[in-house]
């Protein structure tokens, strides 16, 4: 009898994935474009109404404040709603902000219509794309990131030309009024954003691999099993209680000091991996040895002893129903994975992407400003602008074609992104003069891709594909409330001293609070990793030995 097919499904990596690119690159060009355009598009505005630049800074920082918010409880809200449904929403809210700017005439109806609604709308669309961009692209992330990031950098170039024709042309309101239209296209972004299982590839399994999988059905359980590779470098925690290998069994020989010791690191191992919450489904160890086995299922007969005396002691079993209640901070942590605050490098990796950006987008935002004061004219600044933009572009489009050749891991190239960019700006703050300014604002766009292009890829390399969301969204939090809280005083600063010049040395000591603890986090982490291969070694060595001894004898 001929056997059916079989196929096991994979993420598409190209097909309809390079629509989620694209459709990611609409509300981005939207949002990303319009902060450095933003002294262009509102500067005259708001000199007509009295406001300062603290008053910029002051909207600009509450509209990722806002979004901060949005995208902490964009994970829940996936699960609650749907990922396309809040994605839609939030394209929708924010063609509905660039609608309300028309009728703003004070600081106030900005920080509405810009920060608040367009904010959280931006915010709800974030995490939308890049989880969607997660779940279609697994083998080449880095290169479909930076072809999504190269159209991103396409309209970035373009956003400010046609936005100073615009306003040369229509009006500030008559400008407004197009990039409404213009926005709404973010709505289209969003309703391409399919479900993955919509789009799956079915790739056929061999004659083989589906003859071991139906004896694995026939065979196992119907809970899912989890394999684990246990790695030389795994950092290993010591159990609290070590095992006495003397005791037990009186027909067990008395162990060396070599073998006990390998057993604790067997058994601490398995404790490790048993403790995986409370999973009581199969567990594959792939390099577990005759002791580590025995280690592993006497630590699940201990867990299992050990519940059954905390159920016997509290008068019988445990039921659903007598189980205690979660307190409000438990369930809020489980609701906003606030675990995630006690991982060291999580916590590094946002504070050091938070200050990053925070210098990137301030620099940027102000630099049209600070282009005025030096007797710039509105044409040279626009087109100062989009040398910035059509080097980052070409950046994006470098990266795509490295990314193909050579795999560098994307916190690497983010770190390096910052550290350039700290010589760039010293560099910057030096130059007046049109040809040197168009030079240097080129390399720093140049370098800006390396900030923007790698950011949710270094998330996505840290985090399981399932905790990606709430750890995105916890970061999103933390950058839009950093840039919040800071925003406004160095907003404050500029408008005490009138010096652009100390402002942006502040701006490059916070791009050096991101490279410096990731420089010294890489080398802890180097130093350690050594450490325990030489110690692993050491403990092989001392094995060797006394199998040796034990064989003479």
């Amino acid at each position: 009898m001929k056997k059916s097919k079989a196929y096991t499904l994979e993420a598409p990596d190209g097909g309809w994935g390079i629509l989620v690119c694209i459709g990611m690159a609409l509300p981005f060009t939207s949002a990303l474009a319009a902060l450095p355009s933003f002294g262009l598009v509102f500067g005259d505005f708001l000199k007509s109404i009295g406001a300062e630049t603290s008053a910029m800074a002051i909207i600009t920082s509450a509209f990722f404040s806002s979004m901060s918010f949005a995208g902490l409880f964009s994970g829940s809200l996936f699960q609650r709603f749907g990922m396309r449904q809040v994605g839609v929403t939030g394209g929708i809210l924010y063609f509905v902000g660039t609608g309300l700017q028309l009728f703003a005439t004070s600081t106030f109806h900005l920080l509405i219509a810009f920060s608040l609604v367009q904010g959280f709308a931006f915010g709800l669309m974030v995490p939308t794309c890049y989880t969607t961009f997660n779940h279609y692209f697994v083998k080449n992330r880095v290169l479909w990131m930076s072809f999504a990031q190269t159209l991103i950098g396409l309209g970035a170039m373009l956003y400010p030309i046609v936005m100073q024709k615009l306003m040369h042309w229509y009006g500030f309101r008559g400008c407004l009024l197009i990039l409404t239209g213009l926005n709404a296209h973010a709505i289209l972004g969003m309703l391409v954003m399919h479900p993955v299982e919509w789009h799956m590839r079915r790739v056929p399994i061999e004659e083989e691999e589906q003859e071991l999988k139906e004896l694995r059905d026939q065979h196992q359980p119907v809970k899912p099993t989890v394999v684990v590779r246990v790695q030389p470098e795994t950092p290993l925690k010591a159990p609290k209680e070590e095992p006495n290998f003397h005791a037990g069994d009186p027909a067990s020989r008395r162990l060396s000091h070599a073998e006990e010791h390998m057993l604790r690191v067997h058994c601490s191992r398995a404790s490790s991996i048993t403790s995986l919450g409370n999973w009581s489904g199969p567990v594959v160890v792939s390099d577990a040895s005759p002791q580590m086995m025995h280690s592993l299922q006497a630590s699940r007969r201990q867990s299992m002893v050990v519940g059954g005396a905390v159920g016997g002691a509290a008068g019988g079993s445990v039921t659903q129903d007598d189980a205690p209640k979660k307190g409000w901070v438990r369930t809020i942590v489980d609701f906003l994975d606030l675990t995630l605050l006690k991982k060291p490098i999580y916590v590094n990796i946002v504070l050091g992407i938070t200050f990053a950006l925070y210098s990137d987008i301030t620099f940027f935002t102000m630099q049209p400003v600070y282009l005025f004061e030096l007797g710039y004219s509105r044409p040279d600044t626009a087109t100062i602008i989009a040398i910035g933009a059509a080097a980052d572009l070409s950046s994006r489009i470098f990266l795509a074609i490295t990314a193909v050749c050579i795999q560098v891991p994307s916190r690497y190239i983010y770190l390096a992104g910052a550290v350039l960019t700290v010589f760039a700006r010293f560099v910057f703050n030096g130059i007046t003069e049109f040809t040197g300014m168009a030079y240097i604002t080129a390399v720093i766009g140049f370098l800006r891709t390396w900030l923007h292009v790698p950011l949710p890829l270094v998330f996505a390399d840290y985090l399981s594909k399932e905790r990606f969301a709430t750890g995105y969204g916890l970061f999103m939090f933390t950058q839009g409330n950093a840039m919040f809280l800071i925003g406004p005083i160095v907003g404050i600063i500029r408008d005490k001293t009138k010096d652009y010049i100390l402002v942006f040395h502040i701006l490059n000591g916070f791009m050096i609070l991101c490279a410096v603890p990731w420089v010294i986090e890489v080398l802890i982490v180097k130093f350690r990793r050594r450490n325990k291969i030489e110690r692993n070694n050491v403990d092989h060595e001392e094995v060797e030995n006394q199998g040796r001894s034990a064989m003479v004898h």
